[in-house]
């Protein structure tokens, strides 16, 4: 199955948008840990509404026994009938039961899918090695629907590799490269699992296709790496998803990593002591994979598998549409006072934004979308609470730099005092003309919202022109609406920030 993307950020409709839907779950059956989540299922975006985890080490000696672990399939049995009853108090629609590489691969995992089905009555699926490599790329292109390059899924018992691009997959392989059968295979040992790895690797000559372009991280243990990653370098945001990071820092940087005494490890923040166990190895075998494919760039995405199943009950018109404009607009319409205005502020401005890329007017639309669902919070914290909270909103489809310009344009949007030292890590993120642009789109956003009073249907009246060295505001004369003084300050700021004069014509 092969799914495009459109290029550019859709008009949705509202009946495609606001439809009700029941939720969605999604209990993951894998070869180290199940997980049940349940999803909104309204919306382009997987929103979760329960998120829960149980570690219960089914795969654990399968490469020895061929058989499921006895201790795992209890603990697996029992965390699977919890989901089925809470799914169920839940009022989800659709339970979707997935088994990964563990049960696909132990002899005795029939007998147990078997049980599952008896005991909460609900079908198994057990995906095979395709279906799970090309439900990672899905989970991933659901986030980045220009993805372009190579998708790695780590699990406990299995690695998935698939290449994407263009909305598409290609070639793909699954590995029996999991955290939990390489720590056994190798008995951690890093020169016998890189013996291994290399072993499977070696046999893949379209990895070198993945050279020039990016690899896509997904799994438990790489989003672990990410934190460590994070905390070494002191990077300004923590926020795992599309941390990225260039080929040679990342393998000087698992080079380091690799090394840490476990102590060290144990003692970062985030840091599952459970995790901890299989850190090397996974950091090995991430390492020796990017040695092979030499992409331009390593992306941890925190999407996979869980959210390719969701992203493939959407309908087609959904699956296209943005999923950065999509939520925007959805924020919109729960918490702005007038959602249509976002769309005409983004038109008004466009003067000032002549020959913009692609991306630069996604995120400004972005920006306008978002520009006013802020108006209930408190006018002393207004400013932080919007940037904060867009800075680490589950927003899919921004890079690092995408998600600081949002956050700073609308908090720009409502203040232009410095802020604390978020603010500051974000500014980090971005050089001076990009900071200079956020600034912009803010202040023009403060001055619509200053001339039309948020009400829909008065900027169109209005326009902005920026030449011969002056910012000049259009009105019409003969409305009482538009009072120069009401707005006099606002023009002046953004004339400033543009180096130019302010001035304001009323037209007859």
């Amino acid at each position: 199955m092969a799914t495009c993307f459109s290029p550019t950020p859709p008009v949705t409709t509202a009946s495609v948008l606001e439809a009700e839907a029941p939720p969605l779950g999604v209990v993951d059956i894998g070869s180290n840990s199940v997980r049940l989540v349940v999803y909104r299922g309204t919306g382009r975006t997987p929103l979760p509404l329960l998120n829960e985890k149980a570690t219960c080490g089914l795969g654990r000696g399968l490469g020895a026994s061929e058989l499921l672990n006895p201790e795992g399939k209890g603990l697996a049995l029992a965390a699977v009938s919890r989901y089925a009853r809470l799914a169920e108090a839940m009022g989800v629609g659709t339970l979707d039961l997935v088994a990964t590489a563990a049960i696909r691969d132990a002899w005795d995992g029939p007998a147990f899918v078997a049980e599952i089905e008896a005991a909460t009555g609900h079908p198994v699926t057990v995906l095979s090695g395709e279906d799970e490599a090309r439900m990672a790329a899905l989970g991933v292109l659901c986030g980045l629907p220009d993805a372009n390059g190579m998708v790695a899924d780590l699990g406990g018992g299995s690695l998935e590799l698939v290449m994407v691009h263009d909305g598409h997959f290609d070639q793909y392989t699954t590995m029996p490269l999991g955290v939990l059968r390489l720590s056994e295979a190798s008995g951690n040992d890093r020169a016998r699992a890189c013996e291994i790895i290399d072993d499977h690797l070696l046999r893949l000559p379209w990895l070198s296709q993945c050279r020039g372009r990016s690899l896509y991280a997904v799994g438990g243990a790489w989003r672990t790496l990410a934190r460590v990653c994070i905390e070494q370098i002191g990077y300004p945001l923590h926020v795992l998803d599309n941390f990225s990071l260039p080929y040679d820092e990342a393998l000087r940087l698992f080079d380091l990593i690799a090394r840490l005494p476990r102590k060290a490890l144990e003692g970062i923040d985030g840091i599952s002591r459970k995790r901890v166990p299989h850190l090397t190895i996974a950091t090995v075998l991430l390492e020796r994979l990017l040695q092979e494919a030499r992409p331009d760039h390593l992306v941890f995405s925190v999407y996979g598998m869980r959210e390719g199943r969701f992203f493939q009950t959407l309908p087609p018109e959904v699956q296209t549409q943005d999923p950065l404009i999509s939520a925007c607009e959805a924020l919109a319409r729960a918490a702005g006072r007038f959602p249509g205005q976002g769309r005409e502020l983004f038109a008004w401005m466009a003067p000032l934004f002549l020959g913009e890329s692609q991306r630069d007017s996604r995120l400004r639309l972005a920006t306008c979308l978002i520009g006013d669902v802020f108006w209930s919070e408190h006018p002393d914290y207004r400013a932080d609470q919007a940037f904060h909270r867009v800075l680490k909103m589950p927003f899919m489809g921004l890079s690092h730099t995408d998600r600081a310009c949002l956050a700073l344009a609308v908090r720009h949007r409502y203040t232009s005092d410095p802020g604390d030292d978020w603010v500051d890590r974000a500014e980090k993120l971005l050089d001076s003309a990009t900071l200079s642009r956020v600034r912009t789109i803010g202040h023009a956003l403060r001055l619509g919202y200053a001339v039309s009073g948020g009400a829909p249907g008065l900027i169109s009246r209005t326009a902005l022109t920026l030449q011969d060295g002056a910012l000049t505001l259009h009105v019409p004369g003969h409305d009482p609406i538009y009072q120069p003084e009401v707005f006099a300050k606002r023009l002046e700021r953004l004339a400033r920030g543009l180096g130019v004069s302010p001035r304001t014509v009323t037209l007859a």
